[in-house]
């Protein structure tokens, strides 16, 4: 189950298939793949439930959406933001039979390489730290904030992620997509939703 369309590739050094989880999208997954994704003021949550060896990530850019987004408009804008993305992560879970008594967080991002442009990895840091509190979920590992950027590769059957600081080189290149992607999120989302 997956909030992308992504299908990846095989990395023979892993000896597995990586999906890549590209912003605003979540994947769950079991024994069979990785999943991998980069992170700069971005945060991604890893849930695993370890007797189901069922585990899921998300990869969000905002906690909560800008000032031209309007409540229903944030149904057709995906899980761009912190708490779509973290509801969206969750149910996936759940809906393949994972137990949310079990669940196990871990949180990862929030780097500041936007250094022009507010603190968004601060933000994104408070949001998914308060949404984990309130919801009662346990977080079993963190690495957020910093300056650097980062690299996961998620286990989902055993919850195991590795993390990979990159070099500040590498910062430009993220702030610059994370930037292009800030631009499309402030623009209205067009069409319609219907709530039921």
């Amino acid at each position: 189950m997956s909030g992308d369309t992504s299908p990846g590739f095989f990395d023979p050094r892993l000896k597995a298939h990586v999906f890549k989880l590209m912003p605003g999208r979540f994947h769950v997954a079991t024994a069979d793949e990785v999943i991998g994704t980069l992170l700069g003021s971005c945060v991604a949550a890893c849930i695993h439930d370890p007797v189901r060896g069922l585990g899921g990530m998300n990869h969000f850019l905002l906690p909560e959406a800008g000032p031209h987004e309007e409540s229903s408009a944030l149904v057709s804008s995906g899980a761009r933001y912190g708490a779509f993305a973290m509801e969206s992560l969750i149910n996936a879970l759940l809906s393949r039979g994972a137990s949310r008594q079990r669940l196990q967080v871990k949180l990862f991002g929030g780097a500041r390489v936007l250094a022009r442009l507010s603190d968004v990895g601060a933000r994104n840091i408070d949001f998914v730290r308060r949404y984990v509190a309130l919801e009662e979920l346990p977080v079993i590992s963190e690495d957020l904030g910093g300056e650097q950027p980062r690299k996961l590769l998620m286990y989902p059957a055993t919850g195991r992620v590795l993390v990979r600081r990159l070099p500040r080189v590498d910062s430009r290149e993220i702030a610059v997509a994370e930037t292009r992607y800030l631009r499309t999120m402030d623009a209205p989302v067009s069409g319609s939703a219907e709530l039921f």
